[in-house]
């Protein structure tokens, strides 16, 4: 029933300036519109996050989020070097030289925004040949 549906992130921020300026420079998002006191940025295929102002931001120990990515380690090279930092999780699977875990059929990584949530990129990998 509900998998008919485009599905959206609330991503929280006690600092709304601050967290745009996070997220449009160093992630390099483009605002598609302000809305109700918050900002949506939409994404591919129809999906978006709508950054809102709340004091209850970097409350929450896992993920808000994540980017179904190709080449994630291309891109946390890039991410790296707008100022992005990484977080280093004490995890099983293999790492790759720019800090992405591969457990099972996936390849992730996680960082924080400037509020304190945890975003994450993953990349599916394709299927081991029979």
């Amino acid at each position: 029933m509900l998998q008919d549906f485009p599905m959206y992130a609330y991503i929280p921020a006690r600092d709304l300036a601050r967290a745009r300026q996070f997220y449009e420079t160093k992630l390099g998002l483009r605002p598609k519109w302000d809305y109700d006191g918050g900002v949506v940025y939409e994404f591919a295929k129809g999906t978006a996050c709508f950054l809102y102002p709340t004091p209850n931001a970097g409350t929450s120990q896992a993920s808000q989020a994540f980017w179904s990515v190709r080449d994630i380690d291309g891109l946390i090279r890039k991410l790296k070097a707008r100022g992005v930092v990484f977080e280093d999780y004490d995890m099983p699977g293999e790492r790759s030289a720019e800090g992405a875990v591969t457990a099972g059929d996936a390849k992730a990584a996680w960082f924080k925004d400037s509020e304190g949530n945890i975003l994450a990129l993953v990349e599916d990998l394709p299927a081991p040949a029979p």
